[in-house]
């Protein structure tokens, strides 16, 4: 073998090193930064059903009408928004508090504890005679939630390296779906058991029915759920903190906070940011248009509410979180992309199940099986598509980013959805449901475009 021009040998090349066998990988659940995210992750799911489906059915059950439901529902667009104050929760410190806790756990503690303040406002509130109150309540707890979101984000990415995200993505996602389960069959059975009907009013019209006491205990129980989530930062450390310049005036502070972040991302991207924003913002759509007219089918095929609820809610729940884990788990092992990949697929594939269960009528068995297709599809999606946004972000402006991320892949699903109820009544369910697996293939033709166009990505 020939020498080198300095005479020493060459270096020996570097040996690949092994990929984990399964029981490592799966112990990757166990270590203290999936148990954190666990925890914060039901801290997180806890206030969405609250202030929009478990709410509706408070306020429908105090006699309110279906129109000024509907109108208040507007309160969840906080969500869709949140990457409007994102900036503020990257750079802006808390006085007092983050000099004590640091930068992303004082924005968790803050945001906690008006989420609990909130709640309880909403728990004490009557909507028969106070609806103001608890709309502004309602509010307070959806930007309040909004903002926990956009600091656990980032303190979740800053948490653990690229290759470990996708099973704290699982963590997360199984935390948030348990306080779903909670927050609404949960508020619902203690609401239940907190009544006192008297039994010749058994049939009577909403309105009647309706005890405020009833419904204040279980808001009250939601407030101290909090607990699990505010426990979990005072007891969690700070994630390695980015030093930061400071600013020498408030001009230099907004480029720093608004500006530098998404001209970063724009940067280290150049023109295939274009792709990555569009992949993102497409990702989801076969799932989200689909899910609006869910509920309106189960109805119109004769499910009962029993039926609905023990299926798609319990059972359909549970399925998504073996989904997420076996999509976290993938992820570490073969890498974001490629399973990114398969959850759309399987994600487009699963809305064809509800086209065959519209033609095979009434059926529970039936249901059972799409579901379980249908919720392991998301699951496996949601974990890989979480890694995948976390991959793309900058740890110097974690939060901004991935707020602006997080509020994209749902912006244009929302609008296409508000059209689903049209194209039923125009067509019927079953070509409703093809079409919406349609809509998923240019997502196909954008991850394997966004793969060619990336670095090829390292397995372990």
């Amino acid at each position: 073998m020939p020498s080198s021009s300095t005479g020493q040998a060459p270096a020996a090349a570097e040996p690949t090193p092994a990929r984990p066998g399964w029981g490592e990988t799966l112990r990757v659940y166990l270590e203290p930064a999936s148990l954190r995210m666990f925890a914060l992750g039901f801290s997180a799911g806890l206030p969405l059903l609250l202030v929009l489906g478990t709410l509706s059915f408070r306020l429908r059950e105090a006699g309110l009408d279906r129109t000024t439901i509907g109108y208040l529902s507007w309160v969840g667009l906080a969500y869709g928004f949140k990457w409007c104050w994102a900036p503020l929760v990257d750079r802006l410190p808390i006085p007092l508090l983050t000099r004590w806790m640091g930068r992303r756990r004082s924005w968790l503690l803050l945001s906690q504890a008006l989420i609990m303040l909130s709640l309880t406002g909403m728990a004490m509130a009557d909507p028969r005679t106070e609806l103001t109150l608890v709309v502004w309540c309602a509010l307070a707890v959806a930007f309040a939630s909004a903002t926990q979101d956009i600091a656990l984000d980032a303190f979740r990415i800053e948490s653990a390296d690229v290759r470990h995200q996708g099973a704290l993505a699982a963590t997360y996602q199984t935390g948030y779906r348990l306080a779903m389960i909670w927050a609404g069959a949960g508020v619902l059975w203690i609401a239940a058991r907190a009544e006192v009907v008297p039994p010749t009013v058994a049939s009577a019209a909403p309105g009647v029915l309706y005890q405020q006491a009833a419904w204040s205990t279980a808001y009250l129980v939601m407030a101290a759920s909090m607990l699990v989530g505010v426990l979990t930062v005072l007891f969690s450390r700070e994630p390695v903190r980015l030093a930061l310049p400071p600013a020498r005036n408030a001009a230099e502070w907004l480029q720093g906070a608004l500006v530098e972040p998404f001209a970063d991302f724009l940067k280290r991207y150049g023109k295939q940011a274009v792709l990555i924003l569009a992949l993102i913002g497409v990702y989801r759509i076969s799932d989200v248009v689909m899910g609006i007219m869910a509920n309106p089918f189960y109805v119109d095929m004769g499910y009962t509410k029993d039926e609905v609820a023990a299926v798609t809610k319990i059972y359909g729940v549970i399925m998504t979180l073996v989904g997420a884990f076996i999509g976290g788990a993938l992820s570490l092992k073969l890498g974001v992309m490629r399973v990114l990949m398969l959850g759309a697929i399987l994600s487009a594939a699963s809305n064809l199940l509800f086209a065959w269960l519209a033609g095979h009528g009434h059926d529970v068995v039936a249901l059972i099986f799409v579901i379980s297709a249908d919720n392991l599809s998301a699951g496996v999606a949601s974990a890989a598509f979480i890694a995948y946004l976390s991959g793309l972000t900058n740890v110097q402006y974690s939060a901004t980013q991935y707020a602006l991320f997080s509020s994209m892949m749902l912006l244009a699903p929302k609008w296409l959805a508000g059209y689903s109820g049209a194209f039923v009544d125009a067509y019927d369910y079953s070509t409703f449901f093809i079409a919406t697996a349609c809509l998923g293939m240019p997502v196909l033709l954008l991850i394997w475009l966004a793969t060619r166009m990336a670095p090829a990505e390292k397995t372990p």
